[in-house]
């Protein structure tokens, strides 16, 4: 009997469905198929993008990193300027510290009674060497009063008012003192420059064993202006100009005039 067309289509369908079945159960199932044949497909595409996704990777998290960085670096430099910011205030109180008591022992102060004030302006020029200290005549400061500090004579008071007080440094081109040196049988005048120009004397006698390291103070006959036995300032150099008969000599401020912290006003009128 011959088979039929229809029933010849169906057995050829029923076979190929058989041999579909069979091929993805070697296969690992229809899912597993699926993932074969669709990983098949897609690998290569797979590969592009893990080799384009990789380098953005390492690009966002070279940028993350750098953030770390920059943030880092920021916080070092903030510590560092706060670590020297507090080693400068260590250093000006250690100063103020070692200024302050130094002030406690200057043997040639005396009985003199004095004030202790603190600098709280400085205005140094080739022209004029003044500073502004923070007591006036409320405390008992006068014009005309003798200014020392650790090594030294300073200055003298200017001018007041009721709170501070203004003293001409030994600097001023305007500043003149009467000092004297060895047995104190000579005067000399001690004579300002400017700031950066040291001081000068004047009218030693090239007779006077005078020698550079000595140091001059202020002079008993110098009219009762200062106090005598003061020091001053120290010789720095020396010379003798051929035919002159008195040295020329370049002489230097004992008390350190560029770093003033406190001071102290000796209480000394010219009339006492």
């Amino acid at each position: 009997m011959a088979i039929s067309r229809a029933r010849r289509r169906s057995i050829t369908l029923t076979a190929l469905a058989v041999l579909a079945a069979y091929s993805l159960y070697q296969a690992g199932g229809v899912v597993s198929g699926i993932k074969g044949v669709t990983g098949g497909i897609l690998k290569p595409f797979s590969w592009t993008v893990n080799e384009i996704a990789q380098p953005i990777g390492h690009l966002f998290a070279g940028v993350v990193n750098y953030s770390d960085v920059v943030s880092q670096n920021q916080q070092l430099r903030t510590a560092l300027g706060q670590a020297t910011m507090q080693a400068d205030q260590n250093a000006a109180a250690a100063q103020t510290l070692a200024q302050l008591e130094a002030l406690l022992h200057l043997p040639f102060v005396g009985t003199t009674p004095t004030q202790v004030a603190q600098v709280v302006s400085v205005s140094p020029t080739n022209f004029a060497a003044t500073i502004t200290i923070s007591k006036g005549a409320a405390n008992g400061i006068l014009v005309g009063m003798p200014v020392v500090a650790n090594g030294g004579l300073v200055g003298t008071v200017i001018s007041t008012t009721s709170s501070a007080a203004t003293v001409r440094l030994v600097t001023d081109p305007n500043s003149s003192v009467a000092v004297t040196f060895g047995s104190q049988q000579v005067t000399a005048l001690l004579a300002g420059r400017g700031v950066n120009e040291g001081l000068s004397v004047s009218n030693i006698p090239v007779t006077d064993p005078l020698s550079v390291g000595q140091v001059l103070v202020t002079s008993a006959q110098s009219g009762g202006i200062v106090p005598s036995g003061i020091p001053v300032a120290k010789v720095t150099s020396l010379s003798v100009t051929p035919g002159s008969s008195t040295y020329q000599a370049v002489v230097a401020p004992l008390a350190d005039l560029g770093h003033l912290a406190f001071v102290d006003v000796l209480l000394w009128e010219p009339s006492a």
